[in-house]
C-alpha cells in the first residue's frame, strides 16, 4: 500500500512519467486528433502507455488530460464530453498504477489569453479549470499537476480552482525559455515566490527546454523559495528528421541531469516532450543511487550562473517615475489643458514610395492640423506598415502622429518589441485597437494572430509606461506613450461596447477616439454614458463622397448608423461633384454641433482626400 503522497516525498525523490503525447504519436495517433478524447474512444491505448511508464519505474503517472478543458475540447466539438474524458482519464491511470504509482491529474493552460492580456476574465478561467479539476477529483487522482503554463495569472486561477474542489497536493509548473524566463518574460525570481504565495505544494518547470538550461532555472528558483521543486525537461530540442520531430537526448544524459536536479531541492523529477519509458528507467536508476540533499540556506545560496558564467540576478524593480501625461507629447499637452485638437487620417500607400504622403502631411501641418492619424487596419495589397509611415511622417514632415496600433497580426512578445522600437524612434501617441479579421482584400487567406485584444494591449502599454515588461522585469526608463483607445458610439450592442471601454479605462487609457459620428442626438446620449471616465473625447468625422458612398457606409460597414435624413440629402445631391459638396456640408454641420461637446475631431475620408478633409475643417473658422 502506498504511503500518502507527501509522506513519500519526505522519504525519497519521486520519479514522474514522461511524454504521453510523444508515445501516442509514436503509436500512430495523428496530431490533428484530440489526444484527450482517446480516454473514451481508445482507453486501452492510453492504458498501454501508462503501463509502460509504470514498468519503467515511474512513481507518478499523469492522466491523459493535459488539454481536457472546455476551450480546447470545444475546438474539436467535444466540450460536452469534458467530465467523461477527465474522469475516465483518472480511472484509466488508476487502474494502470494499481498500488505501484501515484496518479496525478494533469491540467494544462486553456489555450486562450486571460485578463489583463485577453478578454477572458480570471473568474471565467477559474470556472473552466474547476470543472476539469472536479472531474479528475471524482476519478480518484492522488494529486494535481498544473503544467506548461506561461502566464502567472492563468496558473494562479488554476491553483484557486483546484483548491476550491480538493485539498490534495498541487505541483505547479511554469514553462520557460533558455534564459530561464517564462515564454511571457517572467523570471524565476518572480514566478517562484508567487507560486509559493498562491498555495502550490511543490513548484517547478517543465517542457520547452532540455535539461541543461532547466538546471540553471532550478538553481535560480532554489535561491528564492523554500518549497520543494519539480523538474521535467524535454529530451533536448526537437529536430526534424524526415518530417518527424525527434528528440535526441539519450536516456543516460537525461539521468545525469536528474542527479544534478536533486542536489538543488528537486523532489519530483521526470520528463516532458520526447521522454520515453527508457528515459524514465534510466532516471529511476540514477535517483536510487542518490539520497535527497538538503537545500542551501537562502542566506548562503550561491548566485546561479548562466551559460556564459555570469551571475544571474533578479531584475531590479522599476524605479523611475512614470512620465506625467501632459509631458508625453504635444497632443497630450493640448488635451490635458483643454485645447481643441484637430487630426486628419492619412492612409498608408501601396508600395514603399512615401513622398506624396509626406507632402500631404506637410500641407496639413501648414493648415494648422495638430496630428496626422495613421491607420493600421488596411490589408488590401502590399502597403507600407503604419509604424514605419508614422516614423517617416514625424521625421520628414515635422508633425506629430497618432499611430493606430493593432494586435491582430502580432503575438504579445512581438507587440512588445514593436512598441519599444517605436518609442526609441520617437513615436508617442498610440490608438490601440484589436483589428478586424482579414477576409477581404488581395490576400483573403492571410492569417491573423489575435494573441490579445485591445484591452490586453492597453494593459501592456501601461506596464511599459511604468518601466516594466509584460513579465514584470524592469526595462530601464519607462516609456512615455500617450494611450488612446477606440470606442464605437453606434455599436449594435452598446452595453457590451461600454463594458469593454470601462476595462480599457481601468487598463490605463488616457484619451478616446470614436468611430465616425453621423447621429448627433444619439452621440450626445453616448457622451453622457462615458462621462464618468473623464477622458478627452476626439470624435470621428467622415465626409461622404457620394450617395453611393453614404449608402455603403449605412448598409455595409459594421457599427455605423447613418440617419435616413442624411441619406435622403445625399441622394438628392446633383451629380458626383454635388454629392461630395453635400457630404462636406453635412460633416461641417456635425462638426459645428459637436464643437462644444468634445475635445477634438479626427477627419477620415474614403480615398485619403485631404482637400475634402481641409474643406470640413474650414467649418471651424
Amino acid at each position: 500500500m502506498l504511503k500518502p503522497f507527501l509522506e513519500a516525498l519526505d522519504d525519497r525523490v519521486l520519479v514522474c512519467d514522461g511524454a504521453m503525447g510523444t508515445m501516442l504519436y509514436a503509436k500512430g495517433v495523428f496530431i490533428n486528433k484530440s489526444f484527450d478524447a482517446l480516454n473514451v474512444t481508445q482507453p486501452d491505448l492510453v492504458a498501454e502507455v501508462h503501463q509502460e511508464y509504470v514498468r519503467a519505474g515511474a512513481d507518478i503517472i499523469e492522466t491523459n488530460t493535459f488539454g481536457a478543458n472546455r476551450i480546447k475540447l470545444g475546438s474539436f466539438g467535444i466540450a460536452d464530453q469534458l467530465h467523461a474524458i477527465n474522469e475516465q482519464g483518472a480511472r484509466i491511470a488508476r487502474h494502470a498504477a494499481r498500488e505501484s504509482a501515484y496518479v496525478a491529474g494533469s491540467i494544462g493552460p486553456l489555450g486562450i489569453r486571460i485578463e489583463p492580456w485577453g478578454k477572458t476574465g480570471v473568474d471565467e478561467a477559474q470556472l473552466y479549470f474547476r470543472e476539469q479539476a472536479q472531474a479528475l477529483e471524482e476519478g480518484g487522482v492522488d494529486l494535481f499537476i498544473l503544467e506548461t503554463f506561461r502566464d502567472l495569472n492563468e496558473i494562479g486561477a488554476a491553483i484557486d480552482a483546484v483548491r476550491s474542489v480538493s485539498g490534495k497536493p498541487i505541483i505547479a509548473q511554469m514553462t520557460t525559455e533558455e534564459d530561464g524566463n517564462t515564454l511571457d518574460g517572467t523570471p524565476p525570481e518572480r514566478f517562484a515566490p508567487e507560486l509559493e504565495r498562491r498555495g502550490a505544494t511543490l513548484i517547478g518547470v517543465n517542457c520547452s527546454v532540455g535539461p541543461a538550461p532547466m538546471l540553471e532555472t532550478i538553481e535560480r528558483m532554489t535561491a528564492v523559495t523554500k518549497l520543494r521543486l519539480a523538474a521535467q525537461p524535454n529530451a533536448g530540442k526537437p529536430r526534424d528528421v524526415e518530417g518527424r520531430n525527434i528528440y535526441l537526448c539519450s536516456p543516460e544524459y537525461m539521468a545525469s541531469y536528474a542527479r544534478r536536479f536533486i542536489l538543488h531541492n528537486v523532489r519530483v523529477v521526470g520528463g516532458c516532450c520526447g521522454t520515453t519509458p527508457e528515459h524514465i528507467r534510466q532516471i529511476k536508476a540514477a535517483v536510487r543511487t542518490l539520497a535527497p540533499g538538503a537545500p542551501a540556506p537562502r542566506s548562503a545560496a550561491i548566485p546561479p550562473t548562466s551559460a556564459t558564467g555570469a551571475a544571474a540576478r533578479p531584475p531590479a524593480a522599476a524605479s523611475a517615475r512614470p512620465v506625467p501625461r501632459e509631458e508625453k507629447s504635444k497632443l497630450a499637452h493640448a488635451l490635458a489643458h483643454g485645447r481643441f485638437v484637430v487630426g486628419v487620417e492619412l492612409l498608408p500607400p501601396r508600395g514603399h514610395q512615401v513622398d506624396q504622403i509626406i507632402a500631404r502631411a506637410r500641407a496639413l501641418k501648414a493648415r494648422g492640423v495638430d496630428v496626422v492619424n495613421i491607420p493600421d487596419g488596411l490589408r488590401a495589397g502590399a502597403r507600407i506598415s503604419a509604424l514605419a509611415l508614422a516614423v517617416l511622417v514625424e521625421q520628414q514632415a515635422g508633425i506629430e502622429t497618432v499611430l493606430h496600433y493593432s494586435c491582430r497580426d502580432r503575438n504579445l512578445l512581438g507587440i512588445q518589441s514593436d512598441l519599444l522600437g517605436a518609442h526609441a524612434m520617437g513615436l508617442r501617441n498610440l490608438l490601440l485597437i484589436t483589428g478586424d479579421p482579414g477576409r477581404v482584400g488581395d490576400y483573403p487567406d492571410a492569417t491573423a494572430v489575435f494573441d490579445v485584444d485591445s484591452i490586453g494591449l492597453t494593459n501592456l502599454v501601461s506596464r511599459l509606461n511604468e518601466g516594466c515588461d509584460l513579465g514584470g522585469q524592469a526595462i530601464g526608463p519607462p516609456t512615455a506613450y500617450h494611450i488612446g483607445v477606440s470606442v464605437n458610439p453606434a455599436a449594435s450592442n452598446l452595453d457590451e461596447e461600454l463594458r469593454r471601454f470601462e476595462y480599457k479605462v481601468a487598463a490605463g487609457a488616457e484619451f478616446v477616439v470614436t468611430r465616425p459620428v453621423f447621429d448627433v442626438r444619439g452621440f450626445e446620449q453616448f457622451l453622457k454614458r462615458i462621462a464618468p471616465a473623464k477622458l478627452p473625447v476626439v470624435a470621428g468625422l467622415f465626409p461622404f463622397e457620394s450617395a453611393r458612398n453614404a449608402e455603403f457606409m449605412a448598409n455595409e460597414v459594421p457599427g455605423v448608423r447613418v440617419p435616413d435624413a442624411l441619406l435622403d440629402r445625399m441622394r438628392s445631391a446633383d451629380g458626383p461633384k454635388g454629392g461630395a459638396t453635400e457630404g462636406i456640408a453635412i460633416a461641417r454641420e456635425i462638426l459645428a454641433e459637436l464643437r462644444g461637446a468634445v475635445q477634438g475631431i479626427q477627419v477620415s475620408t474614403a480615398s485619403g482626400n485631404i482637400d475634402a478633409a481641409l474643406a470640413v475643417l474650414d467649418g471651424l473658422r
